[in-house]
């Protein structure tokens, strides 16, 4: 068999095909143009130095041959300059001078009252006034690629930041009044604070005040039993709390791109203990911290080993009843693109869907954008490839510009400047308690959804037919943040054009994280709710918003009484924590050993 394969094949050489010691040659010209990228990589942050030129050069050049824009920026800076003089004459004769420009919203560095005197309001006011007309600049030039325009206009804020009057002892009035009541005492505690950071950063510890939030005490405590495991995950089975629970589970898919217990922190803010104490069988998936061993793990095998393998367990421990099924985030993501290859595949398991924070369109993605064109991505991609994965420091830069006057500037005024410790909390425990993100899986997520939007446009491929959205039918109740930077509310709500489905859809208060642990008593929590049926009118998000009622106090309810709705009527008696007989032997105590991996 094997001498006729060669007899018949001779001399029918396909010229189209190269032979393998071309394509091996290929590889390596390829690898030492990756190799190159990576290098290139560790000195820059892992931000490509091409799209940032590309972007400068489309804005200086169309800004250069604009002269009518050129002509409005001169006029708009002379006006500025005029109200900043008024503003500084009316400031010499009275003590109480309305300011002549607002810092925007969130924006509280020159919210206390030593701001109000002089010269430090001067100061205030002429950063603001010259934030703003920077913000003129870098907008609306004729002719700019809308991507580059938000990549200028990004590095130009993060350049004015650096020279805000807050950032300096000399020009700030809260540092100098800070050292005036400490004799200067807060910059020696400022100078100890920053070794022992760098310290701990330098030796891979957590951040002053981690320690006090162990994995297991304090956090990840709800008490439960590990029922399955497998290379990519373990599958974390709750004890029931209550003498009856509802026939239907539900399975908590969070994303790998952090631990898991971010739904389960402390005991007053779990959001697994809420659901077990309102009569839920709870189940929760655990990820592995990938390592470089594991650079070829695709999305296909989180699905396959992670949302398919949980079902199946779920399926042997409480057999015969549909699961809600839950995802947040990235995990929220997967779980649309399970569900809606379990609809292509008739399959019909699961009650309801929950998506929280999760978007399913990536054409208007928020400020991550900033971080995804061709060549930022063939730049992370060579890294990644070096590499085996994207480590947490590398995701960790990129979401601290995306809000660096929260968590750069402030953080060093008022620990370095001011003397003072900030307060470490569980949800910042758990932020710096990273994971790392595996190549493949990875260079798959930013370019077949980030870049190329392939879920939203149907041509998503798993086991090698698409997953399209439109094909699930299974009720909704989808979960936005206001506030969110990750995945913003207008984007989420896109969903309510990609399903056929009845969508509830909720509108929180707080942010990607805060406003999704918002747990019941939490003061000044709110949110919106509004459901769309299947074959109703859909509604754009600024219509949706004017529609949604507002409310008071936390969404849990609202989803633990949505998902009552969509349960069977007639509670049961708690299941048995795992199965032996079915493979779902208990092998551990929550939380597990892979949320210990580091």
């Amino acid at each position: 068999m094997h001498s006729s394969f060669h007899a018949g094949s001779a001399g029918k050489v396909d010229p189209q095909q190269p032979c393998p010691e071309e394509t091996l040659g290929e590889e390596a010209f390829a690898a030492v143009d990756r190799l190159r990228e990576a290098s290139s990589a560790k000195l820059t942050g892992g931000f490509s130095p091409t799209a940032l030129t590309l972007a400068y050069l489309d804005w200086a050049i169309h800004l250069a041959a604009a002269p009518g824009k050129q002509l409005e920026l001169a006029s708009k800076a002379a006006r500025k300059a005029v109200r900043l003089g008024g503003h500084l004459a009316s400031g010499l004769f009275q003590r109480d001078v309305d300011p002549c420009i607002e810092p925007l919203p969130g924006d509280r560095r020159f919210t206390a009252p030593e701001w109000d005197s002089q010269p430090f309001g001067f100061l205030a006011q002429a950063f603001l006034l010259n934030q703003q007309w920077w913000h003129n600049v870098t907008h609306d030039v004729p002719g700019v690629e809308r991507h580059h325009e938000e990549v200028v206009s990004f590095v130009a804020r993060q350049i004015l930041d650096v020279f805000s009057p807050s950032n300096s002892p000399w020009t700030n009035p809260e540092v100098i009044a800070r050292a005036r009541e400490t004799g200067g005492a807060n910059f020696i505690e400022g100078w100890r604070n920053w070794l022992e950071d760098l310290q701990r950063q330098l030796t891979g510890q957590p951040p002053v005040g981690a320690e006090r939030f162990v994995v297991g005490r304090d956090v990840a405590a709800t008490p439960g039993k590990v029922v399955f495991r497998n290379h990519l995950m373990e599958l974390i089975q709750y004890a029931p709390s209550t003498a009856a629970v509802h026939a239907e589970p539900v399975l908590i898919v969070p994303a790998w791109i952090m631990k898991y217990y971010i739904l389960d922190l402390s005991p007053q803010n779990s959001l697994v203990r809420y659901l077990v104490g309102q009569g839920y069988t709870v189940f929760c998936i655990s990820w592995r911290n990938p390592t470089a061993n594991d650079r070829e793990l695709a999305i296909e095998d989180y699905r396959r080993s992670g949302v398919a393998a949980a079902l199946d367990a779920i399926a042997a421990i409480v057999p015969e009843r549909k699961v809600h099924a839950a995802g947040y985030c990235l995990g929220g993501t997967l779980l649309a693109i399970a569900a809606a290859a379990m609809a292509r595949d008739g399959q019909d398991r699961v009650a309801s869907l929950t998506f929280l924070a999760a978007q399913t369109d990536f054409s208007e993605p928020g400020e991550l954008a900033l971080f995804v064109d061709a060549s930022e991505l063939r730049f992370l991609d060579s890294m990644m490839w070096n590499r085996g994965y994207l480590s947490a420091d590398q995701m960790a830069a990129a979401f601290q510009l995306l809000r660096s006057n929260d968590l750069v500037w402030s953080r060093m005024v008022h620990d370095y400047l001011m003397g003072e410790r900030s307060r470490m909390f569980d949800l910042m425990a758990w932020n710096a308690d990273s994971t790392r993100m595996p190549y493949r899986m990875q260079a798959e997520y930013l370019r077949g959804l980030y870049l190329d939007n392939d879920l939203a446009s149907g041509r998503f491929m798993v086991e090698g037919r698409p997953a399209a959205l439109q094909n699930i039918r299974t009720p909704v109740f989808a979960v936005a943040t206001e506030a969110d930077h990750v995945a913003p509310w207008r984007s989420v709500h896109k969903l309510h054009l990609l399903t056929d489905s009845d969508v509830t859809f909720v509108l929180t208060s707080g942010g990607h994280n805060a406003g999704i642990v918002s747990e019941p008593g939490h003061p000044g929590r709110h949110f919106r709710i509004k459901s769309k049926n299947h074959g109703d009118v859909c509604l754009g998000p600024d219509e949706w918003l004017a529609a949604a009622p507002m409310r008071s106090g936390s969404w849990w309810t609202a989803w633990t009484e949505w998902l009552s709705a969509r349960s069977s009527p007639d509670l049961v008696e708690p299941p048995a924590i795992g199965d032996a007989a079915r493979g779902c032997e208990p092998l551990c105590e929550a939380p597990g050993t892979y949320v210990l991996q580091r």
